[in-house]
């Protein structure tokens, strides 16, 4: 549905160029709730208005359709209005002036895929119905809250039948609790009127949350693309298990190509670096697992120190240490220990391992382990 070859975007600036997409090239199917996920600066959103039209690529090509919309071989351009998509922005873009049904009505009425005005009234009503807000037709929008008034612009894109929506941090002005409500509306709405959502975050929970595929931005270019669950549990690169979630780092070195020597003593692994390598070990938090009747002989079984702990309603944290170094668990229920001694076991299917020089938030020569 959305085909992107080789795409370069760059900007001038005083000191010359910098490039905001680098030969970035992505596919996106009919049906598929897309996400691209990366942190401020990434090219996320350059990359979305490139799709829209709001940019004009320095090369590559993207299709639409299977139509070429911009291109720089042969020279194409077609214009924003004529590429017949919906955009939701993270400002609500809603008239101040006009009421919930006006907003609606506009494009509708006046824009560039405007209908009969016989068709206006049916259409901008059942808009209104699929965002829960056919009772607030009259009023006018800055009555409304954050929340409602984000439906507002969701239903203003969806009224002209857009095959594909775009949306730019839609949920960004929402609080914890809306952005929660309206995600799950906007996914359910999706996948209800067969639409293609090309979604733009800096949020991983909110990416994993609604994606059929996530895409992670660096630097404008991909680090990994994939379902959410195999960038979780799958990264192929450290900067990836990072971005997703809380990782336990140490510095190793392969024994063998299944074990790897680290601070905390060896540690089995299901991967495949050289023997004598030097690796970067990772492992979740809820990696860790407390067991009973074991010794830290076992494989995989660390005999730990428990030093603090954290209830936040659903889990724990807690924090340990092991042979000098601090790490961190999540789980169910508090490990509890007389002497504050208690042995944990990480699964080798669950130690991550990559080249060593590999960029985390930390220095894992110094530290080993990250909990943000």
């Amino acid at each position: 549905m959305i085909s992107i070859r080789d795409l370069t975007k760059e900007f001038a600036v005083s000191s010359g160029k910098v490039a905001a997409i680098k030969d970035l090239s992505l596919e996106v199917i009919e049906g598929e709730f897309f996400v691209i996920v990366g942190a401020s600066g990434s090219g996320k959103t350059t990359l979305l208005r490139c799709v829209a039209g709001l940019e004009t690529p320095n090369g590559g090509e993207i299709r639409i359709a299977g139509h070429v919309v911009s291109s720089d071989s042969p020279p194409t351009w077609v214009p924003p209005q004529q590429r017949k998509l919906g955009m939701v922005f993270q400002s609500y873009a809603v008239w101040p002036h006009l009421t919930v049904y006006q907003n609606v009505a506009l494009p509708l009425a006046e824009g560039t895929q405007r209908i009969a005005r016989r068709e206006v009234s049916s259409r901008v009503h059942e808009a209104l119905r699929l965002v829960q807000l056919e009772d607030f037709a009259e009023r006018s929008a800055t009555l409304l809250s954050g929340g409602q008034q984000q439906r507002v612009a969701l239903a203003r894109a969806i009224a002209v039948n857009p095959k594909i929506l775009l949306m730019d941090e839609p949920l960004s002005n929402l609080d914890a609790r809306l952005r929660e409500e309206v995600r799950g509306k906007i996914r359910e709405l999706a996948k209800q009127l067969g639409s293609t959502v090309l979604y733009v975050t800096h949020d991983q929970i909110e990416a994993m949350a609604i994606a059929d595929k996530i895409a992670l931005m660096q630097a404008g270019q991909l680090l990994q693309v994939g379902p959410p669950m195999e960038l979780y549990d799958k990264p192929r690169r450290a900067e990836v298990a990072e971005f997703f979630g809380s990782v336990n780092w140490l510095k190793g070195t392969m024994v063998h190509s299944s074990c790897a020597e680290t601070p905390i003593g060896r540690l089995g692994i299901k991967g495949s670096a050289r023997p004598g390598e030097d690796v970067l070990v990772g492992f979740r938090p809820e990696a860790l697992t407390v067991v009973e009747g074991q010794t830290a002989t076992d494989t995989n079984v660390l005999q730990a120190t428990l030093r603090t702990s954290t209830f936040l309603g659903d889990q724990f944290i807690y924090y340990v240490e092991v042979a000098d170094q601090s790490l961190v668990g999540k789980g169910r229920s508090i490990p509890l220990q007389k002497d504050g001694k208690l042995y944990l076991y990480v699964d080798p299917a669950d130690v991550m391992v990559f080249p060593a020089g590999q960029k985390t938030g930390l220095n894992v020569l110094e530290q080993s382990v990250h909990t943000g």
